[in-house]
């Protein structure tokens, strides 16, 4: 049996206006791990649509912004839209989930774990670390249950 019919993944996303960072679960969905950021741009769907495929994706959970007291922002609307979007042109269901507060933990985690000041400014770095923090609590959550 190929590895694709065998394992699936679980894709995280952390929307941006800028940039969108993408983490991946391995083949077992046990880790997470931050995979890459693309553009928020026209490009994005055709290098967004073969991941999925390629990496034999399954299940999306999207980071919902909200604001300290549970509130929507205005780019609240924005992702879900582009929940809509992903639905329908994957016919993957997607999840979304509370991201308050992983961008700054993953700020906070590659201050510890990067020394060259210059990567550990790049947010593309901090995008997919974001996501890979949604992922990784979703994959706690469902091992609990």
């Amino acid at each position: 049996m190929n590895e694709k019919s065998e394992y699936q993944r679980i894709m995280a996303i952390d929307f941006g206006l800028k940039r969108i960072g993408i983490a991946l679960s391995d083949p077992m969905q046990i880790i997470s791990y931050p995979f890459i950021t693309l553009a928020n741009d026209n490009k994005f769907w055709s290098k967004f649509l073969p991941i999925i495929k390629e990496k034999n994706v399954t299940k999306i959970i999207l980071g919902l912004p909200l604001k300290e007291d549970g509130s929507e922002y205005d780019l609240t609307k924005l992702v879900n839209e582009f929940k809509s979007k992903i639905e329908k042109k994957t016919n993957i269901k997607v999840l979304v989930r509370d991201e308050r507060y992983t961008s700054s933990i993953a700020q906070s985690n590659l201050l510890i774990s990067i020394n060259k000041k210059s990567r550990r400014k790049d947010k593309s770095i901090i995008d997919q670390s974001a996501a890979a923090i949604i992922l990784e609590d979703y994959l706690k959550e469902i091992k609990r249950k």
